[in-house]
């Protein structure tokens, strides 16, 4: 078992690099301290210090157990903020998010925590199923995703829909402008660059093409939406995309909007659990 008070002890020396002034500081004598540490040493079963001259220099193990033991004492210190409701200085707010979601949505939902100087924001991105299982495991506060988790009596997420964002034809200035305008004719004769077969989007866009009795020519697919904007910048054809994702081009006129799609939607969600002592900071960036 690690001894946290040994972990504490050598957090100190670390901290002070010499063994006389960490035990001074600690009013602890100079050889009781020097036990402990052997002790921590032999249960981890790694040197953790080097002498040189005068002072303990961190071997590669030791700065390892440093950065673990900041990590165990700063989780202690919110876990006691917490639970007494007295949190002050930064407070972290453990973000995943879906690894093809949109950039700027992510931004979107940020953007309220972004610059202040008590907030740390950690981010992950990763799998579904990789992202609801930190959840699951309170390794990570909210999973941002636009893909609804299966739900039923025993689950336990909470499933906060944030936005819905309508989903268009983008393409460049030069592309849609020499193109036909009605919707029939642009996916007639204009390449398109589609999301995966697996999304939402692909699954009602090709609802759409087939009770329009039109098979489109497809130039991409990809499952990343920044991929699908560069492709669409690099004027590859006419993407399926929300324009959320691509709002800063489309604000500079390096891409347009040809035609909306009607009855497509992307809509973005914020996952949760139901806890007894929620982060403080889901209030700022999920509304009731």
């Amino acid at each position: 078992m690690l001894n946290l008070h040994h972990l504490r002890l050598f957090r100190a020396v670390a901290t002070d690099g010499t063994l006389i002034g960490a035990a001074r500081r600690l009013n602890l004598s100079q050889s009781a301290l020097s036990t402990q540490l052997k002790t921590l040493e032999a249960a981890l079963g790694h040197a953790l210090f080097e002498r040189r001259g005068r002072g303990l220099i961190l071997t590669e193990a030791g700065r390892i157990a440093l950065d673990h033991a900041e990590a165990i004492f700063r989780t202690a210190e919110d876990l006691t903020a917490t639970l007494r409701g007295t949190t002050h200085g930064r407070q972290a707010l453990r973000v995943g998010a879906l690894a093809t979601l949109s950039r700027n949505f992510q931004m979107q939902f940020l953007r309220p925590l972004i610059g202040r100087p008590d907030v740390e924001v950690v981010l992950r991105s990763g799998s579904q199923s990789e992202l609801l299982r930190g959840l699951e495991a309170l390794a990570l506060d909210v999973v941002l995703t636009n893909l609804a988790p299966a739900r039923d009596a025993a689950s336990p997420w909470l499933i906060h829909r944030l936005a819905e964002q309508p989903v268009s034809l983008i393409g460049t200035v030069v592309r849609v402008g020499r193109e036909p305008t009605t919707l029939a004719q642009l996916l007639s004769t204009c390449p398109v660059i589609l999301p995966t077969p697996d999304t939402a989007i692909r699954a009602a866009f090709d609802a759409l093409t087939s009770r329009l009795g039109l098979s489109p020519r497809i130039a991409a697919e990809a499952d990343d939406m920044a991929m699908l904007r560069l492709l669409a910048r690099e004027d590859a054809g006419l993407a399926v995309i929300p324009s959320i994702v691509v709002k800063d081009e489309l604000s500079a006129g390096l891409l347009v909007e040809a035609a909306q799609l009607e009855g497509i939607n992307e809509t973005f969600l914020a996952v949760t659990l139901a806890r007894r002592f929620p982060n403080p900071l889901l209030r700022d960036v999920v509304k009731p």
